[in-house]
């Protein structure tokens, strides 16, 4: 891994983010050895439109679809999430706790 630019670590982990789950760019961030990095797995998720990388799955530490303006279409990331049965509200995921995919506890 050690080869691969930080971009590439970040889509490799947010591939492995389960159908119907979601986690945050902090949570990619500290699982990647680079807790205070959590804005650049942003720019890596705004950057990943042609790496068929799940960027919907996420999101941000309260769970707010702050990247959806990086989807074509006005809703395209909520509308993703919800066909994954992710409840969303005001751009907010609803029961975040429980949908929440945490890399360093599951990987």
């Amino acid at each position: 891994m050690a080869d691969k630019n930080f971009f590439e670590k970040v889509y490799e982990v947010a591939r492995l983010i389960p159908h119907g789950r979601v986690t945050s760019y902090g949570a990619i961030a500290t699982y990647l050895g680079a807790a205070r990095s959590a804005r650049m797995v942003g720019w890596a998720m705004n950057n990943s439109s042609e790496k068929e990388v799940p960027a919907h799955r996420v999101v941000n530490r309260k769970g707010l679809l702050t990247g959806k303006h990086h989807f074509d279409g006005t809703n395209l990331m909520q509308q993703l999430l919800e066909s994954e049965g992710i409840e969303v509200v005001d751009n907010q995921i609803q029961d975040f706790e429980n949908v929440f995919w945490n890399p360093s506890e599951e990987l």
